[in-house]
């Protein structure tokens, strides 16, 4: 956000008109701007190191990097800016990769306007998911499907940083990974929703993880929890 307090975004798909779309879509509301347009991965990752966007819109598949890569390399640049990745279909391999290098969230590219909009100022904040359950079952499906390729299967080893977590934050990790709220939490556990931001933040702190996204991928690729629903 820049001192005008507006969030500024960029826009990375190799398709000019939904660029064009989402433009207007995102100028046309208050505390929004759109900073600049890359058709290619690469070209999103200067734009990121110039311009310091607060939220990408990165398409997945582009030309010369795709948006997996690049996200992985905005990532390792240690910009502020949180990528939402943008796909076709909810149960999307290459939206799954790109929660794994560093996505905060994923949308449909045929979302609401008022949803993309919403989404943008989420992610912004850092305080809650895009779609939580949709993300859940995306993690499950493809955590499972992980597992079961495995020959033989084998639990993960636990990571020694859990052990940093009390067991309030612990349950407070578990929630998360349902795809659960922070109002939604907060009812579980008959607590306030500012005491849940707070462990939430100390959570996201002790396991050096960026935000609640790469906490839930965490939880499940640490075996802290695993796939609930065969059905999938």
């Amino acid at each position: 956000m820049n001192e005008s307090g507006r969030l500024r975004v960029l826009l990375a798909d190799d398709q000019p008109l939904l660029r064009m779309g989402f433009r207007l879509i995102l100028e046309g509301e208050d505390g929004l701007e759109v900073v600049g347009e890359a058709s290619d991965g690469a070209d999103a990752v200067r734009q990121v190191e110039e311009l310091d966007p607060d939220v990408v819109l990165m398409d997945v598949r582009m030309p010369t990097l795709d948006g997996i890569e690049a996200t992985r390399a905005i990532t390792g640049l240690g910009a502020r800016a949180r990528v939402i990745i943008l796909t076709t279909f909810d149960l999307d391999e290459y939206a799954f990769a790109g929660l794994q290098a560093g996505a905060s969230a994923f949308l449909l590219k045929d979302v609401a306007p008022a949803e993309l909009v919403q989404a943008v100022r989420v992610v912004a904040s850092g305080d809650a998911v895009v779609a939580p359950r949709v993300t859940q079952r995306l993690l499950e499906t493809y955590v499972r499907g992980a597992v079961q390729a495995a020959a033989p299967p084998a639990p993960p080893p636990r990571d020694p940083l859990l052990e940093e977590l009390t067991p309030r934050e612990t349950e407070m990790l578990e929630a998360m990974s349902e795809g659960l709220s922070n109002a939604e939490i907060a009812h579980r556990y008959f607590l306030s929703e500012a005491t849940v931001k707070t462990h939430v933040r100390r959570i996201l702190a002790k396991l050096h993880l960026r935000d609640r996204v790469q906490a839930v991928v965490y939880a499940y690729e640490t075996g802290l929890v695993t796939p609930s629903n065969p059905d999938y």
